[in-house]
């Protein structure tokens, strides 16, 4: 994913050459069909009984470098670095509510960046996305370079936006093969955009094996983060539910 100061640097390129080039180097060899945008409804989650609450307005002692964002009125704003939940998940629920800056600052990746990585991993992608172009496998509620959304259900900036993941981990065997992928199924502001879909390995780059979209084994249950991506993306109302979805099934962790 690129950083402000590759953003920048390429925007000192004549700006249809660097259209051209950028488009090129994020298309992936995929030509995705442009996802339609839809109006969300007006929604607000309150958490139920059996959630765990990791923000709730207070303070971030729920996630490791929570005190690097700053917590004001409820609402914690990212900013220097990303931050993980001390407590692991596997199956899970999540919920969150996010917020890009209601000044509009960048273009494309550039603008309203942040992500949700499952298992420290698996990312669903924070984008403002709303009236901005930007490569679909990586617009909001994109499982990154992975899957673009059904479709665009993105508020205008400054509007609290939610998502809410539905995940599975991945399960691995005894020799570190995996035996059964990760699947995620997102709704974005009340709108199905990801339904249960299979994750083909972690979406970063894996800089042992140098290539995206691989495996490795990992234990059963991980931390999740939220990025900082250099842009003051809000949050608020985060919790999840633990899932029991193998009903009696056993999987060895890694």
């Amino acid at each position: 994913m690129f950083r402000r100061s590759t953003l920048l640097a390429g925007l000192c390129l004549p700006a249809l050459a660097a259209t051209a080039v950028g488009f090129q180097e994020w298309k992936s060899g995929i030509e995705w069909k442009e996802p339609a945008i839809v109006t969300p409804g007006e929604t607000a989650v309150a958490p139920p009984s059996d959630a765990i609450i990791l923000f709730g307005g207070t303070d971030l002692s729920a996630f490791n470098g929570g005190e690097k964002w700053e917590v004001k009125h409820g609402v914690a704003t990212a900013g220097g670095g990303t931050i993980s939940t001390k407590q692991k998940f596997g199956d899970v629920q999540v919920h969150l509510e996010f917020r890009s800056p209601l000044e509009v600052e960048g273009q494309g990746q550039g603008r309203g960046n942040s992500g949700l990585y499952l298992m420290n991993r698996y990312e669903v992608q924070i984008m403002d996305s709303y009236e901005n172009q930007t490569q679909f496998d990586s617009q909001a509620a994109a499982l990154y370079k992975q899957s673009p959304p059904l479709v665009n259900a993105c508020r205008p900036p400054g509007a609290w936006q939610t998502y809410d993941v539905l995940f599975e981990a991945p399960r691995f065997d005894e020799n570190g093969v995996v035996v059964r992928p990760a699947y995620a199924t997102v709704i974005h502001n009340g709108v199905a955009v990801q339904v249960r879909k299979q994750l083909n390995g972690a979406t970063a780059r894996n800089p042992r094996l140098g290539k995206r979209h691989v495996y490795e084994a990992h234990p059963l249950k991980e931390s999740f983060n939220l990025q900082w991506h250099g842009d003051k993306v809000s949050f608020r109302n985060i919790w999840v539910r633990e899932l029991e979805l193998d009903r009696g099934e056993t999987y060895p962790d890694a």
